[in-house]
């Protein structure tokens, strides 16, 4: 066997070890996600760092952050240090993906996304509203 044909042997056989591996792991990825329904807060809020109630309600009274959920959770981002999140009921996900998310900050919306449960976070695949 030649050079030149070895050579496009083993190419051909990286190629198809690769294509598989990547299966693998499209298929891995897959059945990881799911979908959450929520709302997209702050930290500061959500976790109760100055919210008696796990929400915006305490700081809009106020008005000191804002009228809305949404200027409220934007200010406390910019200013307060803190990062996104979705409140699902009492619980609380970090959300990985902030250039997907923003836009989205104190308003309802579906993620798809696969859930890593050691650090209560989600790394966010799709975010659409929800329109329930």
């Amino acid at each position: 066997m030649n050079s030149t044909r070895f050579r496009a042997m083993v190419f051909r056989t990286i190629i198809c070890c690769a294509a598989g591996v990547m299966a693998l792991a499209s298929a891995a990825h897959g059945q990881n996600s799911r979908v959450f329904r929520g709302e997209v807060s702050d930290s500061q809020c959500a976790l109760n760092v100055h919210s008696l109630t796990r929400s915006h309600q305490e700081m809009l009274k106020s008005k000191s952050m804002g009228g809305t959920s949404n200027t409220c959770s934007v200010y406390c981002i910019e200013h307060l240090g803190g990062y996104l999140v979705l409140s699902v009921g009492n619980d609380v996900y970090r959300l990985d993906r902030s250039d997907l998310v923003h836009g989205f900050e104190g308003r309802r919306v579906v993620i798809t996304g696969a859930l890593d449960t050691k650090l209560k976070q989600i790394h966010v695949l799709k975010i659409d509203l929800d329109n329930k």
